[in-house]
This record gives C-alpha cells, sequence and structure tokens, in this order.
C-alpha cells in the first residue's frame, strides 16, 4: 500500500534552521525523498519523506528537534502531463479532501512521489495504487 511515514519538523525561522536538520539526516545516511517547506506564525515548518524513519527518528531525537510524525497517502507515478490532476480527482472522485500535498521523487523507480496529507489515509493509499497500476498502460 502506498503509504509513508511523514515527519513535520518545527524550528525557527531564521538562516540555517532548515539546513542544520537537514544536513545532520543525510550525514547520517538518511535520504529526503519529498519535501515541503514553509513558514507560519514565525516558525519554518518542513515536511518530509525519507527512505529510512527509523533511522530520521533517532537523529532528529539527537538533534532535539521539535517534530510530529504521521502518514500521508503517497502516488508513485511516471512524470507526465496530468497525473497530478487525476491523481488529485481520483481522491475528491471518493469524497477524500486533501489538506495539503508536495512532490519528490523515488530514486529507485525514477518515479515521480506525489504526497498528499489527508484524513483518510488508508482508502487514499489504496486508491492511489490502483491508480498508479491503471495508469502505468
Amino acid at each position: 500500500m502506498a503509504k509513508a511515514k511523514e515527519f513535520t519538523v518545527t524550528v525557527p525561522d531564521k538562516p540555517g534552521s532548515l539546513g542544520t536538520f537537514s544536513l545532520a539526516l543525510g550525514q547520517h545516511g538518511v535520504n529526503i525523498l519529498a519535501f515541503q517547506s514553509y513558514v507560519e506564525e514565525g516558525e519554518s515548518l518542513a515536511r518530509f519523506v525519507v527512505d529510512e524513519p527509523a533511522k530520521a527518528m533517532e537523529v532528529l531525537r539527537d538533534q532535539r528537534a521539535n517534530f510530529e510524525q504521521d502518514y500521508v497517502a503517497v502516488a508513485y507515478l511516471e512524470n507526465r502531463p496530468g497525473m497530478l490532476g487525476r491523481a488529485a480527482l481520483c481522491l475528491g472522485d471518493n469524497k477524500i479532501n486533501i489538506n495539503y500535498s508536495y512532490y519528490g521523487s523515488d530514486p529507485a523507480t525514477k518515479k515521480q512521489m506525489l504526497v498528499f496529507g489527508v484524513d483518510q489515509v488508508t482508502k487514499a493509499s489504496q486508491l492511489l495504487d490502483n491508480f498508479a497500476a491503471a495508469s502505468t498502460h
């Protein structure tokens, strides 16, 4: 099932904050596969999916980072025009509201990785798996 663990890290909105924790992940061999960052109320929030969630959690704890974990639905799709739109409509047609989304890539398959924060993760993951399978033809 296309479900992944997502980390949301809150850091001060100042130069170098984002680089500090992301470099620490890289130095410990954790690869960030998909990523989104934005500023909200004086803090920088970074959402990301990694290849090794357990190791990422250790690194973030060692860094004393303020973070949360949750599950997100992920679609691994060919990079073709309209794929984001079709995947989003697939969820919408099934009454799943997208709270946020972002993009990355899967180094193993070279496919685009669309990440969807939704309230029905399991159902969305199943729908996106079916959508991805049907889209390969």
